[in-house]
């Protein structure tokens, strides 16, 4: 966009960019009617122009604004102004992920999980709506200050691959970093395919480089479909076998193998973190104290002064398991001695009914073995 079009619909003031990409570059404006600042996309001229992206675009935009989560970016508006086709979004503080892992290089497994389990809620949320990113990867995702992540660019990628099918680009099927092994096959993507990019996500995240690096497109469409990732666990030992297990299964060449939805990876990653901060032997409950076990104030614990410091090792009394006290010896005796004597009356009485009868059938068998 240049200096002449400050304005987009009469609405929106163009404030200054914020990025660009194959597709659309992105500005910061501010919406006149809301007194709000927000996010404009517009899309290259290329596609703004053709017909039927403007209605596949429209049609995903409209998907897109219906979609309210916490880790999604809103959609507030789209339209079509002077030529260009655009997208109004919350504007999000902060930096995209792809921006942390260049600056970090590699998060550590403590510090990757919960950016992770977000993305995978947002994502997830869509696919219950019957969404599908078609684009994921770490530019997509937005990190605010406060380590909120919110996923961002739903549905324009598909658009486009609507109307250019044959064309073979990151702004097709997603990036060729991150695509599945599907996408680079052609196919039309799955919740699975985005799982997948999830996976290449996670990998770069944790050791800093994506699972495939090529020259080429072709050349990463080939080694997603064909090639095994290098283990995680060689780039960075603090991950584990359990976490390096969970991401080479998300990185699967058939989509059957992966986790079906981003719901089901996230919730296999929070209950992997939820494990790792709290160790089983942790979860040992404690015995309840005796008349005979002296009184002990409870200690200060001291704070960790960073995310992977180690917790101290406090000493605690040996673990009992909790049990119920047998009932005390006078209920037993008392439990005994309470006879049912009705019961027993009857008894007897059935007894000697039965035990009457005897002499009677012995008199008949008789008379009639006389003759």
């Amino acid at each position: 966009m240049t200096g002449q079009t400050p304005l987009l619909n009469n609405r929106y003031q163009m404030i200054e960019p914020l990025g660009s990409g194959g597709m659309a570059q992105v500005f910061r404006a501010r919406d006149l009617m809301l007194e709000r600042f927000v996010a404009v996309k517009v899309l290259r001229p290329d596609y703004s122009a053709d017909p039927d992206f403007q209605v596949r675009f429209r049609q995903e935009a409209k998907a897109a604004a219906n979609l309210s989560h916490p880790n999604i970016v809103t959609v507030h508006d789209f339209g079509f102004d002077q030529g260009m086709l655009f997208i109004v979004m919350e504007h999000i503080p902060g930096t995209n992920l792809k921006t942390m892992v260049e600056n970090l290089g590699k998060f550590n497994p403590e510090e990757a999980l919960p950016l992770l389990v977000q993305a995978c809620a947002g994502i997830g949320y869509a696919h219950r709506a019957g969404l599908v990113h078609c684009d994921v990867k770490p530019h997509n995702m937005l990190v605010t200050p406060d380590h909120r992540l919110k996923v961002t660019d739903f549905g324009i990628a598909r658009a486009i691959a609507s109307i250019h099918p044959d064309e073979q680009t990151d702004v097709i099927w997603g990036s060729p970093l991150y695509f599945s092994p599907e996408q680079a096959g052609g196919q039309a993507p799955s919740p699975a395919s985005d799982v997948y990019s999830l996976g290449v996500v996670m990998y770069e995240m944790l050791t800093g480089r994506p699972p495939f690096v090529a020259k080429t497109a072709e050349k990463l469409a080939q080694l997603h479909r064909e090639a095994q990732p290098e283990p995680p666990g060689k780039f960075n030992p603090a991950i584990g076998d359990a976490l390096e297990q969970i991401i080479l299964k998300v990185l699967s060449k058939e989509p059957a193998a992966r986790y079906r939805t981003a719901d089901q990876l996230g919730r296999v990653l929070m209950t992997f973190g939820n494990t790792r901060q709290n160790p089983a032997v942790a979860l040992t409950p404690e015995p309840p104290p005796t008349d005979t076990e002296p009184t002990i104030a409870p200690q200060p614990t001291r704070r960790a002064t960073s995310p992977t410091a180690a917790r101290p090792v406090v000493p605690a009394r040996p673990a009992v398991t909790r049990y119920t006290p047998p009932p005390r010896p006078e209920t037993i005796e008392e439990e005994v001695i309470d006879i049912d004597w009705v019961a027993v009356a009857l008894g007897l009485l059935a007894f000697v009914a039965v035990g009457g009868l005897i002499p009677f059938w012995m008199y008949i068998y008789y008379q009639f073995t006389a003759f």
